[in-house]
């Protein structure tokens, strides 16, 4: 039984194009598009699977979707007399309704199952001309983007001038600012100093009063003492007199 037809579109539908030079990596783009009302898985394949990195190589592509499939030739060394043999095959299928795992889909596909498309690879180097034009859009493009650097350049410095004199009117008037501060909190720290001063001569004034006081009273109860001893003794000698008269 023949394969059936691939339901799939190609965009390029034959050959794939690389333009040099070759020593960085070049890419070509490979457009895949389902027309159909059922979703299609894919895979890509190439004959040279060293020489390209393709992105994604495989998946789903759903009903009435497209997807770009990155196809990127590694550097290499251009021959322009040898012709390139490398072919790349899209290979498609239905997706089952019941679709779980696409790897055991593939596994299980039958042959009459599945559809195919095969592309051919071509390399092509810029030519003298086209190169020249490049050089030039190239120089253009440098040159304008370095006047712009230079515009931004010098722009950012005239701002940064005028915010650098800002910032120091700023800084100048926040010292002021702090030093009155200063000014303030000294005259207030002298004010307290001399308040406490006074009070510790007011302390001391009263302190001294008070040891005075005790100490003429301390003198007055030594006084009394004195005297009530002295009574007492007189006492008792008048006392011892009178009791001699008696015997």
């Amino acid at each position: 039984m023949a394969r059936q037809e691939q339901v799939l579109v190609l965009e390029p539908q034959h050959e794939l194009k690389f333009r040099g030079p070759f020593t960085d990596v070049v890419t070509a783009t490979l457009k895949l598009t389902n027309p159909t009302d059922r979703n299609v898985c894919f895979k890509v394949k190439t004959t040279a699977p060293r020489r390209y990195c393709v992105r994604p190589n495989s998946g789903i592509i759903d009903a009435g979707a497209s997807v770009n499939v990155s196809v990127m030739l590694q550097p290499f060394d251009y021959d322009p007399n040898e012709k390139s043999k490398h072919k790349f095959m899209v290979q498609s299928m239905l997706a089952p309704y019941d679709m779980t795992d696409m790897e055991g889909v593939w596994k299980e596909a039958k042959p009459e199952e599945l559809m195919d498309s095969k592309l051919r690879c071509a390399f092509e180097m810029p030519l003298e001309n086209d190169k020249t034009h490049e050089s030039e859009s190239n120089k253009t493009v440098s040159s304008s983007a370095s006047s712009v650097k230079t515009e931004h350049s010098v722009l950012p410095k005239s701002a940064s001038a005028s915010l650098d004199d800002g910032e120091v009117k700023k800084i100048m008037e926040e010292c002021k600012r702090l030093q009155m501060e200063v000014q303030r909190l000294r005259e207030e720290n002298k004010q307290i100093r001399e308040d406490d001063g006074l009070r510790k001569r007011k302390v001391t004034s009263m302190a001294a009063s008070h040891s005075s006081s005790m100490a003429t009273s301390a003198m007055r109860d030594e006084g009394l003492s004195t005297r009530v001893l002295a009574f007492c003794v007189l006492f008792f000698v008048i006392g011892v007199i009178i009791g001699k008269l008696a015997l």
